[in-house]
């Protein structure tokens, strides 16, 4: 059975402007490095849906979706926060993205597909509830937990986010719901400057200094992420896959290369045969360098599809 390569092209008509960081080549720049390296060879293509006002909602407030969609301007751009805007083809593009979780959750649990990656943006782990910011308009990983524990009835699923940056979003919506154990590792002192203090239960933040490199991600992952996912036995693993953590990406700095992403993916695969079926589904965040972007992808679903 192939994994799934979930994407859409409506996903790379949102821009926010010439030479802002998160743009439409980065997905060109995954799908041309993924064929290249045979890997779409070992997956299962399949569109990303549009996310229906009710899966959105299992994530964000009703208020905030229609907000959201009455601010998608006709032309030009309409600004949302300081790094972040819509143009007339975000909306579709964000929903996309979300509706592509709710379709790898589905093909995952129904067991039609081991596992999956969504090749989409706008990213989502920063956007809350009530509020888009970061890049982010919708959380696309927290609708697809969402959509897995209300719909399909899961009860215990687990996110994984190694994004160089705080995952407030996916933090905000989740915090609190024992049925979810969020774990990340992230650059102290970086935007959103949020994830260091009052933490739920739930949450094993794990905030690392600049430079950190490779030896201290590797210990946190081993020290306080996988006893904890031992513990909580998850059913179903979703991964945050961020990778501006990377040496040659300037958003960050903590100098991660791309044995560590295809290593940390390697202990996730791990647990999730032990616990979860095997059953893993990856939704891309950060990563703004097209190459090391395209080359950490596909150390990461290398791993994650089995082809490793």
């Amino acid at each position: 059975m192939l994994a799934a390569y979930i994407t859409h092209a409506d996903c790379a008509r949102h821009e926010m402007g010439a030479h802002h960081p998160e743009c439409p080549e980065r997905l060109g720049a995954i799908n041309d490095h993924l064929l290249v390296k045979g890997l779409l060879d070992y997956m299962l293509p399949y569109d990303a849906p549009l996310a229906t006002l009710d899966q959105l909602s299992h994530a964000h407030s009703s208020l905030y979706v229609r907000e959201l969609m009455d601010a998608s301007p006709a032309e030009g751009h309409h600004q949302v926060d300081p790094d972040t805007s819509m143009n007339p083809f975000t909306l579709q593009a964000a929903l996309r993205a979300a509706g592509a979780a709710v379709l790898a959750t589905d093909l995952v649990l129904r067991g039609e597909a081991p596992s999956a990656f969504c090749c989409v943006r706008p990213p989502g782990h920063h956007a809350e509830r009530g509020a888009a910011m970061g890049f982010c308009f919708f959380n696309n990983v927290a609708v697809g937990i969402r959509h897995a524990l209300d719909v399909h009835r899961i009860e215990r699923v687990a996110l994984i986010d190694f994004d160089v940056h705080h995952g407030n979003g996916s933090e905000d919506i989740l915090r609190g719901d024992e049925r979810v154990l969020m774990c990340s590792i992230f650059e102290r002192g970086l935007y959103p400057f949020s994830g260091e203090e009052d933490q739920a239960s739930n949450m094993v933040n794990v905030p690392l200094p600049t430079r950190s490199g490779s030896e201290a991600f590797r210990a946190a992952v081993t020290g306080r992420w996988l006893p904890a996912l031992e513990a909580f036995r998850p059913q179903l693993i979703y991964v945050s896959a961020g990778f501006d953590a990377h040496r040659e990406d300037d958003m960050g700095n903590l100098g991660l290369v791309e044995a560590d992403y295809e290593w940390v993916t390697r202990q996730l695969m791990g647990v999730a045969r032990q616990h979860a079926q095997g059953r893993v589904i990856s939704c891309l965040e950060g990563g703004y360098v097209l190459s090391p972007l395209a080359r950490s992808v596909a150390a990461h679903v290398k791993v994650l599809i089995g082809a490793d």
